[in-house]
C-alpha cells in the first residue's frame, strides 16, 4: 500500500511502503495527502 503521506509532527512528506513511521522524526501518526480536485455538489 505505497502512498504519499504527511507526518503529523514534523510536517515532512513521507513515502511509506511497509514501515509506517516517519524516517525524519520517528513519529507514527501520518496523514494521507488529499488531491487538489474541488468537488462540485448540487444542493437540494
Amino acid at each position: 500500500m505505497p502512498g504519499s503521506y504527511k507526518c503529523a509532527r514534523c510536517k515532512q512528506k513521507v513515502e511509506i511502503d511497509i514501515n509506517v513511521r516517519c524516517p525524519f522524526c520517528g513519529h507514527r501518526i501520518l496523514f494521507k495527502e488529499r488531491g487538489a480536485a474541488i468537488k462540485d455538489l448540487k444542493a437540494r
